[in-house]
C-alpha cells in the first residue's frame, strides 16, 4: 500500500532524482537528490504555469478571430445596407425623374390642344354662334350658346343694360332732383 503511494505520488520524481545521484555521485547524496527534488516540482510548476498560460493566449486568440469575423460580416452587412440604399435612392430619382417628363409631356399636350383651340376659334371668327360642345368637341359639354351671369341682386346682365339703355334714352331734363 505504501509502494502504491510512492510510485503514485515519487514515482518518476525519485526514479529520476535518484538516476542522477547515481550519475554524478555527489559527495552529499541526500542534499543533492533534495535539492534536485526541488528544482524537479518548480520546473514542473513553471510547465503547468506556461500550460495554462498558452490555453489562455489560444482562448484569446479563438475570440479575438471571432471578433475579427463578426466585425468582417458587420462591414459587409453595412456595404450591403448601403448598396440597398443607394440602389433605393436611384430607383427614386428615377421614378421622380420618369413623373416630371409625364408631367412635362401632359402639360405639352395640353399647351398644344389649348393653341390648336385658339387656331379654330382665329380661323372662324365670324362663326360665335357655335356652342361651348361644338368648340370643345367633349362629349357632355353643355349645349349654350351665351351664359347669363346673374350678379348679387338676381338681376342678369341683359336686365341691367336695358335699364342702362333705356336710361339714356331719358332726356336730362325730365329727370328728377332728389
Amino acid at each position: 500500500m505504501e509502494s502504491e503511494y510512492l510510485k503514485r505520488c515519487l514515482g518518476i520524481c525519485l526514479a529520476k532524482g535518484l538516476a542522477e545521484v547515481v550519475e554524478h555521485r555527489p559527495i552529499d547524496p541526500i542534499e543533492y537528490l533534495a535539492y534536485w527534488i526541488y528544482k524537479y516540482r518548480r520546473n514542473l510548476d513553471e510547465e503547468q504555469q506556461r500550460k495554462q498560460e498558452r490555453a489562455e493566449l489560444e482562448q484569446e486568440r479563438e475570440e479575438a478571430l471571432k471578433e475579427l469575423e463578426m466585425l468582417e460580416k458587420m462591414k459587409e452587412e453595412e456595404l450591403m445596407i448601403q448598396q440597398k440604399l443607394a440602389e433605393e435612392q436611384q430607383a427614386q430619382l428615377e421614378r421622380e425623374h420618369e413623373e416630371a417628363q409625364l408631367e412635362l409631356e401632359r402639360v405639352e399636350k395640353e399647351k398644344a390642344a389649348e393653341l390648336s383651340l385658339q387656331q379654330k376659334a382665329e380661323k372662324e371668327p365670324g362663326d360665335k354662334s357655335r356652342t361651348l360642345a361644338e368648340l370643345t368637341d367633349k362629349y357632355g359639354a353643355p349645349n349654350l350658346t351665351r351664359v347669363e351671369e346673374i350678379d348679387e341682386s338676381g338681376q342678369s346682365d341683359a336686365a341691367l343694360n336695358l335699364t342702362a339703355e333705356s336710361e339714356e334714352e331719358i332726356p336730362t331734363d325730365m329727370k328728377v332732383d332728389s
